[in-house]
């Protein structure tokens, strides 16, 4: 078998690739050239300069791998691959030293001012009094994002004396006390509480712009952030006014929201913050270390090897899974993918445990697979990487989530159904789903909710008091909105007056047309599910 390199991995991890398979290094290859020969390779292996386009993979008829020499996909067309059954590996882990070893290497570098000072001096300048800086010791540093890297900043961090505090609202609070890390519950309470602050978190819709000119005005006198996770999480404009006005008093930035592509001699780079003397910044330089570059050229050579002859491994998307009676399996796999979906509509809470009880029919069914596809339905939504079958239970295990699994061989009301008890801090929210016949799935309770709806692409879930009206008003927003509604379904809490309301739309809705549902006397929260 053959594997193409147009781009520069570990010498070491060629040689691993070198010993089982023909491996062609063609570096710097244009985007036509890389269509032209792709045919010829049963696997690809490419860093962040290859675009691995649907063109290129429908061009690539003998490809089974396509492995990214990093962590982010983006280059990748995931899901083209994933429909023409070509396994996607990635190397998530191989920099999570390197990255938190940068993050401290610039916060020290910030706190002591030692670019500037280095600067001047090396410019014939004895400026000493100019730089006098501030110690980390006794500070409070909050980690916003407390996956590995952050987990790793926090140990580190805490050798420094410092007092050291976490936000992660997906991780629960036994892992913040097994990481000894206080949590911090909101956005605000981290801007008045913290001396630094540095970001580890995915960016995802809710992360971006998580710290922009409101939460900078809260700023405690002093603050200074450190971004080595992803351009924009913090709004760039908003951090620029900050700086410039010092009422922020510095910034540490590795990541850009616009970065240039670099080529064989650089790149130009233009950015409002390179007229500041309170920021320092890096171009990106989180992963080059050579042990994370020799990493990740190791584990990209190692998962490709692994896919290529057959094995199981932790593909990005759902392949490389040998699973009997996939037809069988395949609905009830959907339905507990969108079961999973549903928590964090209806919760924000972190979850502590999840208990999915199987019942009726499908205790005949692989019910292991039908756990991770609900797994991944749950965490997909929260996390910035691709959650799939061969890396949800260790994104679970991360996160200190308790997974129990029963069956039952009796069921009331259906053939099978699947109910999913999921526990957090606060209560217990029971969810369920079946399917009838071969492949119509139906959910039949949302959140403590008795429904029955079928899930499809769009659809709003409406929670209210139990007042008369409400209806109607709702229909004439989405008449006026120009949006059908195809079904409604209607469940009542007698014991709390309160209704759900699931409607089953033709189409997108506008976030004005959901701020005007939420307007509505008597309507407490209104949610959009696209899937």
């Amino acid at each position: 078998m053959k594997i193409l390199l147009p781009e520069k991995i570990a010498a070491s991890g060629i040689e691993l690739l070198r010993n089982d398979f023909e491996v062609d290094e063609k570096y710097n290859l244009s985007p036509e050239a890389l269509l032209e020969c792709i045919g010829e390779y049963d696997a690809l292996i490419v860093r962040s300069a290859t675009k691995v386009t649907a063109e290129v993979i429908e061009k690539g008829t003998k490809l089974k791998v396509i492995g990214r020499a990093g962590t982010g996909t983006d280059n990748i067309d995931v899901n083209t691959a994933t429909r023409k059954g070509i396994i996607v590996v990635n190397t998530p882990e191989s920099n999570n030293i390197s990255t938190a070893e940068h993050t401290i290497a610039l916060m020290l570098a910030l706190a002591r001012n030692i670019p500037q000072a280095y600067s001047t001096l090396k410019n014939g300048k004895w400026l000493r009094s100019m730089f006098k800086g501030v110690e980390l010791y006794n500070k409070t540093v909050v980690i916003l994002g407390l996956g590995r890297i952050g987990s790793n900043v926090a140990n580190r961090l805490k050798s420094f004396g410092m007092n050291v505090m976490g936000y992660d609202p997906y991780i629960s609070d036994e892992r913040f006390e097994r990481l000894g890390v206080q949590r911090v519950t909101s956005i605000e309470d981290v801007m008045r509480a913290a001396d630094f602050i540095t970001i580890h978190l995915p960016k995802t819709p809710e992360t971006t712009g998580i710290i922009g000119e409101k939460e900078l005005d809260m700023a405690k006198p002093g603050l200074r952030i450190i971004n080595c996770a992803r351009g924009g999480l913090v709004d760039e404009n908003a951090l620029y006014n900050a700086l410039k006005t010092g009422k922020i008093a510095g910034a540490a930035v590795d990541v850009f929201k616009d970065e240039p592509k670099e080529s064989a001699g650089g790149a130009e780079f233009h950015h409002r913050f390179l007229e500041l003397d309170n920021v320092i910044y890096t171009p990106h330089l989180g992963a080059s270390t050579r042990e994370a570059q020799e990493n990740v050229g190791i584990d990209i050579a190692k998962q490709v090897s692994k896919a290529l002859k057959g094995h199981v491994v932790s593909a990005v998307n759902l392949h490389g899974l040998n699973v009997q009676n996939m037809a069988a399996l395949s609905p009830y796999l959907k339905m507990a993918e969108i079961l999973g979906r549903l928590y964090y509509i209806a919760e924000k809470s972190p979850v502590r445990k999840v208990e999915l009880i199987y019942s009726g029919d499908i205790t005949n069914q692989e019910t292991k697979l039908v756990t991770l596809s609900y797994l991944s339905g749950l965490l997909d939504p929260i996390m910035e990487e691709r959650v799939n079958f061969v890396n949800v239970g260790m994104m679970i295990k991360d996160r200190g989530i308790e997974v129990v699994e029963s069956k039952r061989s009796d069921v009331d009301h259906y053939t099978n159904l699947v109910t999913v008890k999921v526990t957090n801090h606060k209560k217990e929210v029971t969810f369920a789903g079946t399917v009838f016949g071969k492949d119509e799935i139906r959910i039949v309770n949302f959140g403590g909710y008795e429904v029955d709806f079928e899930p499809t692409p769009y659809m709003l879930i409406i929670q209210n008091y139990d007042k008369p009206g409400v209806i109607g008003k709702i229909g004439t927003i989405l008449g006026e909105a120009n949006v059908n509604i195809a079904t409604m379904r209607v469940s009542q809490n007698r014991r709390e007056e309160k209704a759900l309301m699931v409607l089953n739309i033709d189409h997108d809705v506008t976030p004005e047309t959901i701020e005007r549902i939420k307007e509505v006397d008597n309507i407490f929260k209104v949610s959009l599910i696209k899937l």
